[in-house]
């Protein structure tokens, strides 16, 4: 869901320009990627203090959370630049990676440069947001907003120099005139037919919100962008609304206290791989469970289940189990198409785990709550877990074991004591936040302060060359996360206004059936939205549409979410669409074409699970407290 990087575009075209810019950009980059990092390590030291004031020494830092909140819209905007620097907006590739090598790079191109036109466009807007918020003064600090709204304007202004430096780096002279041309065309016409769009009345909807938005995403333009564009264009050409007030509303959408949780989970994931806890985790499964049929298959299974949704990126947990586990597997006979077809699959079924970030962001923006949310993730998950390994016990009915030694109950126990630790942390993060004892983002603090001395002191692994740079990617992933968060809620607000929500809340109400007749339109609507959106755009979207229509139905929150989540998992990780699927081949190193044979089966067995989550609301409710 990247920008193709040039490696993978082939080598990058040459201009007269090319040169100076790569050496600009690899300085402000440098600087840039430092301030990120930096602001990472802060944020993780302010809240950790914040919580050992609170709960060692009874003694609250009131501005602990104000000065993490300001920090946290910094990051956001910097994040966001890291990301366009380095080609880490999420987008979708599908048709674009079907292009020829020339045209491809001619279609990268035009998605930087209407990313660029966007940052143009709302430079100003965002410069006079940040100047409104100069006359507020923060409670606790009692410093001027201005200091954590101006993040916005200077995000934006980097992001057009680092977006510039990028065009130019990686594309030639005709390109860049021919792309620049094309959206400057595109946007001159638009703005010429602004007394046409006032005929059209609610088919400006249409045309901006499905028709614009779905030309940009399927020609690359990064989801994020998409949306920023298509809401920019239909508040500036069809209503009177100040542009100031879409940069309010993005402002809105990143500055969510609990969205804090995102980078420090993220953080977390990065150290347990890193001081080699989850490879303690899988070693121990696989000390249990391998010496039955398609034993390996199963602890992928439990350790996708056990890691899964810490880490903030699907393609970071397969990342941390498939190196371990699929050399074994593929001397045992496995074939490589269905080992990267079960994790996939596995990518889709452990979506609910806690402490998801997707999970964290349903919260976020529709109003239920994380700890119901992080109690009510657990079951159905396991359920989607049982049928896949249902298809694993199917499949693997029939392996041969003779060369597979079985360890001794005295190694496995030994096996379990040097996972210890690290099988117990994920336990204690989600019983933490269920029970109340403390938020997800004051957790995940204490997770990365565990996991750090864990490393250090128990596994005697932990690389500190790795530090910085898993610092920066996660100032990277949590810029792209929140960006799309931003641009989506201004977008959700833009339809809110619209009317739209109105409209949809009484088409949804005629739909047949009822609860089931609502779910069964929620799962194919959100199936398509994971082929193209992801989870986290498509949540922030049309959750606060949707979730109240669903209560209105009879849909408890708490099911609703499990059920749209799986439902996007399942459009995100199946071929031919889905991008999930093709980050799990790049993780395996497996041609796509092999794992598309064997991956119906465990599809069949996602949707076979689904189905039964969506009948039984126990399994999503069932533990919830009364």
């Amino acid at each position: 869901m990247s920008i193709a990087s040039v490696t993978e575009l082939g080598r990058a075209p040459a201009n007269s320009f090319a040169g100076t810019a790569e050496r600009v950009d690899r300085y402000l980059g440098t600087l840039i990627e430092a301030v990120a990092a930096s602001l990472v390590l802060v944020e993780i030291v302010v809240l950790f203090a914040g919580v050992v004031a609170r709960y060692a020494f009874h003694a609250p830092l009131v501005w602990s959370d104000e000065l993490a909140s300001i920090l946290f819209l910094w990051l956001s905007m910097l994040g966001a630049v890291v990301a366009l620097r380095r080609g880490e907006h999420m987008r979708m590739t599908a048709v674009v990676g079907k292009l020829s090598p020339s045209t491809r790079r001619l279609f990268e191109a035009l998605a930087i440069a209407a990313s660029l036109a966007f940052l143009a466009l709302v430079l100003w807007p965002a410069y006079e947001y940040a100047a409104d918020e100069a006359f507020i003064s923060t409670p606790a600090l009692e410093i001027s907003n201005a200091w954590r709204a101006s993040a916005i304007p200077v995000g934006v202004a980097l992001m057009i120099v680092l977006g510039a430096l990028r065009l130019l780096r990686l594309s030639t002279a005709r390109e860049i005139a021919l792309t620049l041309a094309t959206v400057a065309l595109v946007v001159a016409a638009l703005w010429l037919a602004r007394p046409m769009f006032a005929a059209l009345g609610k088919l400006n909807l249409v045309l901006f919100f499905l028709v614009i938005v779905a030309v940009n995403v399927f020609s690359g333009v990064p989801i994020a962008f998409s949306f920023a564009l298509a809401t920019f264009g239909y508040l500036a050409l069809t209503t009177s609304t100040p542009m100031a007030v879409m940069v309010g509303r993005m402002d809105e959408g990143m500055s969510h206290l609990i969205m804090l949780a995102v980078p420090l989970f993220i953080f977390l994931g990065a150290l347990i791989e890193m001081t080699g806890m989850a490879k303690a985790m899988i070693q121990f499964l696989a000390s249990l469970l391998g010496h039955v049929r398609g034993g390996l298959s199963y602890v992928l299974v439990g350790a996708m289940y056990l890691v899964s949704g810490i880490s903030g990126s699907k393609i970071a947990d397969m990342a941390a189990i498939a190196p371990v586990l699929f050399p074994e597997m593929k001397k045992r006979g496995s074939k490589p198409g269905d080992l990267v077809a079960l994790l996939s699959a596995t990518g889709a079924q452990t979506e609910t785990i806690p402490p998801s970030i997707v999970l964290i962001t349903i919260g976020s923006v529709t109003g239920v709550s994380i700890a119901a949310l992080f109690t009510g993730g657990m079951l159905p998950a396991l359920v989607l877990g049982l049928c896949l390994c249902s298809v694993v016990w199917w499949r693997y009915r029939k392996e041969d074991l003779s060369g597979v030694a079985r360890y001794s109950a005295a190694q496995i126990g030994r096996f379990f004591i040097v996972a210890l630790p690290a099988v117990v942390l994920p336990f204690v993060i989600r019983a933490a936040v269920v029970e109340g004892v403390a938020t997800a983002t004051e957790v995940s603090t204490i997770g990365i302060v565990y996991a750090a001395l864990a490393g250090l002191l128990i596994y005697r692994q932990f690389d500190w060359r790795r530090l910085k740079p898993m610092l920066i990617e996660t100032a990277s992933l949590s810029g792209a996360i929140m960006f799309i968060v931003g641009c989506a809620t201004a977008m959700a607000w833009g339809l809110t206004q619209s009317g739209f929500s109105t409209d949809l809340a009484h088409w949804m109400a005629a739909i047949p059936g009822g609860a089931y007749g609502f779910l069964a339109i929620s799962i194919v609507a959100f199936a398509v939205l994971g082929c193209v959106l992801e989870g986290i755009p498509a949540i922030v979207l049309f959750g606060p549409l949707l979730f109240p229509i669903a209560q209105a139905a009879g849909v408890h929150p708490v099911h609703y979410a499990m059920v749209v989540i799986f439902a996007m998992g399942l459009g995100l990780f199946a071929p031919p669409i889905g991008v999930g699927y093709y980050g799990a081949c790049a993780v395996a190193k497996v041609d796509p074409n092999e794992g598309m044979k064997y991956i119906g089966g465990y599809m069949v067995a996602l949707v076979v699970g689904l189905a039964l989550v969506a009948a039984v609301p126990w399994f999503s409710i069932g533990f919830l407290a009364r």
